[in-house]
């Protein structure tokens, strides 16, 4: 089979298996997918497709056989969920790291990214310096007025966290001129 004969048999075929397919599965997304999948492997064997004679045929049996097989896989992903239950969640953040985040949002973005690497990530100055495209220095500095800042902010309370503009340039509505 040619490619334009392949072309011609796929837009001729593909509607009606997807449609037996759908009936198949109850998933007109999964049904569309396992023929699309039996076409891409067909498409392989398209010079020889004349022989079988019946590549309609051949197309649906590995769509089904697809189906099938992507259906027992999800029954056993139920099955094992099932037998091995998710641990209990996870609990949330705690206030210490609620007040961390709220502190570090009130931070300048070059600083809040060079304290959350260099801090929480754990990545050194030099390979912070790398990662932002910053000298050394720069990152040095940030780091020293990130840290200052957290420091004010943290040991002043939850009120002061608030003070602060939340639009990322890390000014206080009365810096930046703009008084609510």
């Amino acid at each position: 089979m040619t490619e334009d004969e392949f072309d011609a048999f796929y837009a001729v075929a593909f509607p009606r298996l997807v449609g037996q397919l759908y009936a198949l599965t109850g998933d007109h997304g999964e049904a569309q997918d396992v023929v699309q999948e039996a076409f891409v492997r067909a498409w392989d064997r398209r010079r020889s497709f004349l022989a079988d004679e019946a590549p309609e045929a051949w197309i649906r049996t590995v769509a089904m056989r697809l189906a099938v097989s992507r259906w027992r896989r999800a029954r056993r992903w139920v099955d094992l969920v099932r037998g091995n239950p998710p641990a209990d969640r996870v609990p949330g953040p705690g206030p210490e790291r609620i007040a961390l985040v709220q502190a570090l949002r009130t931070l300048p973005e070059a600083q809040r990214t060079a304290v959350v690497l260099h801090h929480l990530c754990d990545l050194s100055v030099e390979q912070v310096a790398s990662e932002t495209g910053s000298p050394v220095g720069t990152v040095k500095a940030r780091l020293s007025r990130g840290r200052a800042a957290l420091a004010a902010q943290l040991s002043a309370g939850p009120d002061a966290i608030g003070a602060r503009d939340d639009d990322g340039d890390g000014r206080s509505a009365k810096e930046s001129g703009r008084v609510r």
